[in-house]
């Protein structure tokens, strides 16, 4: 079975490498990052010990910080390695200055797996909610270094539990020293298979989005947009056109909807801001705000400003405190392949709507158990997105929601860390 997933690796690097051929721009930085990680470790001080942190692309590795953060503090002899599997993650967090060296992982051929670890030398090692690569798993025991998952979510249908996936049931088993998982369902499927080395700690993004929400400034060309407003006010976060084809259908004549929108797309080509203006024709870009507020105008704010509904952000990092402006959020992915991170809002205690594929995500589970999250689909019954915008009662009851999950799932670094130290 090793061999076999070995040269599935091996395809997938052949795959990348001929894209970037071709141009194709992550798998160029894919392949450019791989060159380069020998020379980014060089960065470590083998003198120290080494604490080595995977993600796979950003929001894995944002999850990850909490736990990261909290182990430099307890254990400030130690260096940080981060490594990212994915551009989105590498090309962000690149200098990230907590970390002695950030690189892309080489891809997970025995050859690389031994040729990175004599270089980099983990004492430790962490790895972020599904990421598993057997060849790294494998060398890591062998060489008797400390290997962790945390914030690990596993479902009846996953590999591990089918009958030809016992190979890898067993790396599980046998290659990690502690698996901390997210709920019940994965802790009791683990424990119902020989693992019992697994610990429920919850999932790691509540105290991240919590941490960021405790840090978080306003935004003076977002207060401008929303100057002399006192109407309600709808952050639609992370959106793809499937998300804002149904915005603007919910726009169309709809009394009870915002008049002022916050659209943060998750991509911000030139191409696809067009489109969102085509939907929104009373809409202005953050940039254009922020270029009118530096040159500066008679009135103070732009007439064609005053007049719009929707605020577009075309740019990268804002929206994760552009909740705090938010009555209610829409999360954008949920046509698509799975919703986006949907705390940034809940730990403001805002109410939030999504798309039809959610399943996946325990926290909207939990957030609709509780009433403080709806699901939407191409034909949505918005009849609780209504209420939420005309009916303060059940807009509190919707907040209050939101904020108890907050209350109720802080704390997974602690656990995480004092079980390791126990």
């Amino acid at each position: 079975m090793r061999l076999i997933y070995t040269i599935g690796i091996w395809f997938y690097t052949l795959g990348v490498r001929v894209a970037a051929l071709f141009g194709h721009t992550k798998a160029c930085q894919m392949v450019e990052g791989w060159k380069r990680w020998p020379e980014l470790v060089t960065k470590l001080n083998h003198e120290r010990p080494v604490a080595w942190f995977h993600a796979a692309s950003l929001g894995e590795f944002e999850q990850a910080r909490p736990v990261l953060e909290a182990y430099i503090e307890r254990h400030p002899e130690h260096q940080v390695l981060v490594t990212f599997f994915s551009p989105s993650g590498y090309e962000v967090r690149k200098n990230y200055a907590k970390a002695q060296a950030v690189c892309y992982l080489p891809m997970d051929t025995p050859h690389n797996v031994r040729r990175f670890l004599d270089a980099v030398k983990p004492t430790v090692t962490f790895f972020v909610k599904y990421e598993f690569w057997y060849n790294y798993l494998g060398e890591l025991r062998r060489r008797g270094i400390s290997t962790y998952i945390f914030s690990a979510i596993f479902r009846p249908g996953q590999y591990f539990f089918k009958p030809w996936g016992r190979w890898y049931l067993r790396q599980l088993k046998e290659c990690f020293g502690h698996l901390f998982v997210q709920n019940e369902e994965s802790l009791h499927l683990l424990q119902a298979h020989g693992i019992e080395h697994s610990t429920i700690a919850g999932d790691t993004r509540y105290d991240r989005v919590h941490q960021i929400a405790t840090a978080a400034e306003g935004d003076t060309v977002v207060e401008e947009f929303l100057q002399g407003y006192n109407g309600k006010v709808l952050v639609c976060g992370s959106t793809w056109p499937p998300d804002e084809q149904l915005l603007a259908r919910l726009n169309d004549g709809k009394e009870w909807f915002p008049e002022r929108l916050i659209i943060a797309p998750h991509q911000i080509h030139e191409e696809h801001l067009q489109q969102i203006e085509r939907l929104f024709p009373d809409s202005v870009r953050y940039s254009q705000l922020k270029q009118s507020s530096i040159v500066g105008r008679a009135d103070g704010t732009p007439q064609t400003i005053k007049q719009s509904q929707a605020l577009i952000i075309d740019n990268i990092g804002l929206l994760s405190k552009l909740y705090r402006y938010a009555d209610v959020a829409y999360i954008g992915g949920g046509f698509g392949v799975g919703i986006h991170n949907i705390l940034e809002a809940v730990t403001f205690g805002k109410p939030v709507v999504f798309g039809p594929n959610w399943h996946k995500f325990q926290e909207a589970h939990d957030i609709i158990e509780l009433g403080g999250g709806t699901a939407v689909d191409e034909h949505p019954d918005v009849s609780l997105l209504r209420k939420w915008f005309t009916d303060e009662e059940v807009y509190r009851a919707a907040s209050d929601a939101c904020l108890k999950l907050m209350r109720r799932n802080l704390g997974s670094t602690d656990i995480i860390l004092n079980t390791l130290e126990a």
